[in-house]
């Protein structure tokens, strides 16, 4: 029987994975440290209802240098990344899985919702739930040597399988950055260079939002921002925000093909996915996409199989 190391985070959908795969393979849960240790003991007591084994891995340095750090630098250069993507590549998919072998483990499996054929990621049943956007960084290898049981399961379906208190739902971004980022005040601006009011720091807005902008006469958006000066420029018009051509780079492809290329594509994980023309490193949408954003993922798909994706850039 091959012996699965389960990430368990103590959130509902790990502790449905762990359940799954305890019915056909030799399965030990293990509590990755990352940033937030507070859900530790739920999951003890999650493997210890099911009668697993239980190991904590501790990768809060490498969580800090490789994910926080890189996060804070790429925000005051004007960036909105995404952590999840590089905590999946960087993290949860190679240093789990390389301590996971050390100690034995044959595979290794995570709750996402993502379905897997042989080296290939497809997109979940649950599409409203689906994963995949957040995994493109991954080698064919990684998948290769991973399993994802919630892949044919609804949400509501997984909600009915648990019989114990698990801990809270998962949050796409896990750790506090306001507090590791200092307020430097600035200006915000219209189109036209109209001066508007003030902002605490141009690091803490991104393209496209509304939320916290405290100006008279709104609703205004984010469409651009000044990093080098400081400014932040902001307009009520929303034909401002629509882009049809994406630049992208930093590409992982999991299906090689000649450019260009028919895809669908999402610049973020909860935009719709929308028809394009994919070129070596930009792709050409059919309608104008809102709030592109530097340091968002872009993300390919061919009849819901991950093709692969990049690292979107001005």
């Amino acid at each position: 029987m091959k012996k699965v190391f389960v990430a368990i985070s103590s959130g509902i959908d790990s502790t449905v994975a762990l359940k799954i795969l305890a019915k056909e393979y030799n399965v030990t849960a293990v509590f990755m440290r990352l940033y937030d240790i507070a859900d530790e003991r739920r999951a003890k007591e999650i493997a210890d209802f099911f009668n697993v084994p239980f190991l904590v891995f501790d990768f809060r340095k490498e969580f800090k240098e490789k994910i926080i750090n890189r996060f804070i630098k790429d925000l005051k250069a004007g960036n909105t990344p995404n952590p999840c993507v590089l905590c999946n590549r960087d993290i949860k998919f190679n240093l789990f899985y390389k301590e996971a072998k050390k100690r034995g483990a044959d595979l290794i499996a995570t709750g996402h919702y993502v379905k897997k054929k042989g080296e290939f990621l497809y997109k979940a049943k649950d599409e409203k739930k689906d994963q995949s956007y957040f995994l493109w960084g991954l080698t064919k290898e990684q998948v290769k040597n991973s399993l994802f049981p919630l892949g044919d399961f609804r949400k509501e379906d997984i909600r009915k399988q648990v019989k114990i208190k698990t801990g809270k739902e998962s949050q796409e971004v896990c750790f506090d950055f306001s507090e590791l980022l200092e307020s430097k005040k600035g200006k915000i601006l219209d189109e036209n260079n109209n001066v508007l009011g003030k902002h605490q720091g141009v690091w803490f807005y991104t393209i496209g939002q509304r939320k916290g902008i405290e100006l008279p006469q709104g609703p205004f958006f984010v469409f651009k921002k000044d990093v080098k000066n400081n400014i932040l420029y902001v307009t009520k018009n929303k034909e401002l925000l629509l882009k049809k051509e994406v630049k992208f780079k930093k590409t992982n492809w999991f299906v090689l093909k000649e450019f260009p290329f028919q895809a669908s594509a999402k610049i973020r994980y909860r935009a719709k996915e929308a028809l394009c023309t994919v070129y070596k490193n930009k792709a050409i949408f059919k309608e104008g996409q809102s709030a592109v954003t530097s340091g968002q993922s872009i993300v390919f798909y061919k009849n819901k199989k991950l093709i692969g994706g990049g690292i979107i850039y001005e």
